[in-house]
């Protein structure tokens, strides 16, 4: 007899104790509010929505074991305790696998033997890995903690982006990355780099969603020969860094297989070139490897975690995503490693990042963070590795999936770890919607005027079709996001969700286009611009 993971269906990981009620608002109150804030839906009250799918960043639900954890931050000013518990939780969950040592239990048990805190905590010596300890953390730092991934992103790129100008201001510099995701790719352009998107050839392939239980193409994947391609064309000094986002949020949450990172890493290996994760959802990447990837059924998330960050030099992250916590990030990159030895150009690479982490977000033990959310942290990093939570979480995005394809909208399938992603090219197929059109926006503002729920769209509005050249709109998929928040909706949230599209879908053809009325050239401009539906008559 099959059991109901096999069946499609995981078994419940947690239960709910405290509920918040949804209000009563309606129509005719949701449409004068998106006059009121220009037809932008990042700037809707969050307050008046029914279902908020804009991001999963930091707006998920937190356990009781991280709400215990909040209470032991210590807001001291150098050195909070919280800050030696999370570079050993980071040990723990990027390096030590199957062996962790779990330092957090000391704190949160109350441990009061000051000899034992300093020699297993406090004072501990680290070196080689991706988190010095002790004095090699002053002389060599290689951690930099900071509010959210963005931060971290700005922090590598504004530093390196100074470092190449200083060194031959007259060459071109390029990112290649499976897909860059919209702040990664504005901090690369914001310091005169160029982001360049590998995607895999099968990214929008069809796929049945009756499968999705059974197998995965590994759609996240990048593509190993044009990076060669592009390595070979460019050269080698063009090319800093190369980055694999797991998974691949762009390319619609899509996982990135073993086998490709380490491709990629013998790739970057052959031409000394450092490789970097964004490393957002890596438990949900790890998952999608156990579940799919020959070699890797029998292997615990922990070990296939440690794994996939022994073939890369360094990560950036966003701690609030993956269901981590609500606030934090961080950049990291091995002790002694080849990015270290590639940029230590003007000095330590990492006393330069740490000048400028403590000058712009604050002393290097907090980085902008609060105590008690570092704590809360700390705790989260071993709670999202849970693969009762992981079976939950991915299995719920595979439900609001199939539901969607079953009822014929063309979702991208099969399902990521995070959210789905609806193909606006095949929505809008036998209209007049052109991609310039924006014709996600104004499926966004219709979902959001009748019936409450905030999706968001990241296709040729978000990633600006219309302020690049035929060559970089390439790189730009045509999509709205559907971003499920950890542990926050139940069936009954999905289904609303799924008549609510299926309703917009079949009413398609009364979708307005959008045009931009205030701020079309600006940066992450989705975030800010002013919008106006155009209505047919």
């Amino acid at each position: 007899m099959k059991n109901m993971y096999e069946l499609g269906i995981p078994v419940p990981a947690n239960k709910s104790l405290v509920v918040r009620t949804i209000k009563d608002v309606n129509k005719e109150q949701r449409e004068r509010t998106l006059q009121k804030t220009e037809y932008n839906v990042f700037s809707f009250p969050a307050d008046l929505l029914v279902l908020d799918f804009l991001s999963d960043s930091g707006s998920g639900t937190m356990t009781d074991l991280q709400w215990a954890a909040l209470f032991h931050g210590d807001e001291s000013y150098g050195r909070n305790k919280g800050y030696y518990v999370l570079l050993d939780a980071i040990r723990d969950v990027f390096e030590r696998g199957d062996a962790p040592k779990r330092a957090i239990n000391m704190i949160l048990s109350g441990e009061t033997d000051a000899q034992k805190l300093m020699d297993n905590l406090y004072l501990t010596s680290h070196e080689g890995g991706f988190v010095n300890g002790g004095i090699h953390q002053l002389a060599r730092p290689n951690v930099f903690i900071v509010p959210q991934g963005r931060c971290a992103e700005y922090l590598l790129f504004s530093t390196l982006g100074q470092l190449l100008r200083e060194k031959d201001p007259n060459k071109e510099y390029y990112i290649p990355n499976n897909g860059h995701f919209d702040t990664t790719e504005a901090n690369i352009l914001a310091n005169g780099l160029h982001p360049v998107n590998l995607f895999s050839k099968n990214l929008m392939d069809d796929f049945p969603y009756d499968q999705m239980s059974f197998r995965n193409p590994f759609k996240g994947n990048m593509n190993a020969k044009e990076l060669e391609a592009l390595i070979q064309e460019k050269g080698v000094e063009c090319i800093p860094l190369i980055f694999l986002t797991i998974t691949n949020n762009t390319a619609a949450g899509q996982p990135v297989s073993m086998n490709n990172v380490k491709a990629i890493s013998k790739i970057a290996e052959k031409y000394g070139i450092p490789l970097f994760f964004d490393a957002c959802r890596f438990a949900e990447n790890a998952h999608f490897i156990k579940e799919f990837e020959e070699g890797y059924k029998n292997r615990s998330i922990s070990s296939i975690v440690q794994e996939m960050f022994s073939h890369v030099d360094g990560f950036t992250i966003s701690f609030k995503k993956d269901g981590l916590a609500n606030i934090g990030g961080g950049l990291f990159f091995r002790d002694n490693g080849v990015f270290h030895e590639r940029f230590s150009i003007k000095g330590d690479i990492g006393i330069q990042l740490k000048e400028k982490q403590i000058l712009t977000f604050g002393n290097d033990s907090y980085g902008g963070l609060s105590g008690r959310d570092i704590m809360a942290l700390a705790a989260g990093l071993y709670e999202i590795t849970k693969e009762s939570y992981l079976n939950q979480r991915i299995g719920q995005v595979r439900k609001f999936a199939k539901e969607l394809a079953q009822n014929g909208i063309p979702v991208v399938l099969p399902a990521g770890g995070h959210a789905i992603y609806l193909n606006m090219d095949k929505f809008f197929e036998n209209t007049d919607m052109k991609i310039d059109d924006f014709g996600g926006v104004g499926f966004t503002i219709e979902l959001l005027k009748h019936y409450g729920i905030r999706a968001c769209e990241l296709g040729p509005f978000a990633f600006e079709w219309d302020k690049k050249t035929p060559e970089q709109r390439k790189g730009i998929l045509n999509v709205v996001r559907f971003a499920i928040p950890r542990n926050v909706y139940s069936s009954s949230h999905i289904d609303y969700a799924v008549e609510a599209i299926t309703e917009l879908y079949r009413n398609r053809e009364k979708i307005p286009k959008v045009i931009i009325t205030r701020g079309a050239k600006l940066r992450l401009r989705h975030f800010q611009t002013g919008l106006r539906p155009i209505y047919k008559d």
